[in-house]
């Protein structure tokens, strides 16, 4: 019995890597928001937010450079120092925290994180200095509890009116960078190939159908997905 779980956790792990690779190469987000839960699921709360980071800094490196020339570096700085000097600071704040409240906490944070971008909440403020250091901030503390430091980033990129290949190319070129500094504080977990091959099936996947997809379409089904995900891990966590 256990084996047979252990055996569908992994397929759902392996599911969530594939189509949030294939999110992520499409959209410039999603991967974490799609594998998470289900990394967690199927590895534990802390293996499984290590293994995640490390698959979402490979999500993003190919699709970066496809985008990477429309990336504004002074934007995602303005989101990734604030991200980099919180992170070790909720790594510590958590250390020795029980596993069970880790992955409730996790899933509590997908579950709200999908609420809010789907709501499509728009919030002039976040334009401004202080939005940009509070989005960092929350981005790094979801990225440590449960590897899904996307939205916040994600919401921030809706309020900017960044056009589609500026989003992509921003939001790659944080993520990679954000989600290397999340491995290296919570330590390294290296994925395995099963892993790696569905990352690779869904970036190339991601890269086909980019310019083909309906992005609206596209973000309902992610959205949809992380929020069956995030329900998931936090039924697990009792």
């Amino acid at each position: 019995m256990t084996s047979d779980l252990l055996t569908v956790e992994h397929l759902l792990a392996l599911a969530g890597v594939l189509l949030g690779a294939l999110a992520q190469a499409a959209t410039g987000m999603g991967f974490s928001l799609l594998a998470a839960p289900v990394m967690v699921l199927h590895l534990g709360p802390r293996d499984g937010v290590a293994a995640t980071v490390v698959l979402a800094v490979l999500s993003s490196v190919v699709p970066l450079l496809r985008d990477g020339r429309h990336a504004r570096p002074g934007e995602v700085a303005r989101l990734l120092v604030p991200a980099l000097v919180c992170t070790p600071l909720a790594a510590l704040a958590l250390r020795g925290v029980d596993t069970r409240w880790l992955a409730l906490a996790a899933g509590a944070g997908v579950i709200i994180a999908v609420c809010v971008l789907a709501s499509g909440v728009r919030w002039s403020r976040l334009r401004r200095p202080e939005g940009a250091v509070a989005v960092g901030a929350a981005s790094a503390l979801l990225n440590v509890v449960g590897g899904v430091g996307g939205p916040p980033i994600g919401l921030y990129a809706a309020n900017a009116g960044w056009q589609p290949a500026t989003t992509r190319g921003n939001l790659h070129a944080f993520f990679i960078l954000h989600n290397t500094a999340t491995a290296l504080t919570l330590g390294i977990v290296l994925p395995g190939a099963p892993e790696l091959a569905a990352l690779a099936a869904g970036t190339a996947s991601g890269m086909l159908l980019a310019t083909r997809l309906p992005v609206a379409a596209l973000r309902s089904a992610v959205l949809g997905a992380s929020l069956l995900g995030g329900v998931a891990l936090t039924v697990g966590a009792f």
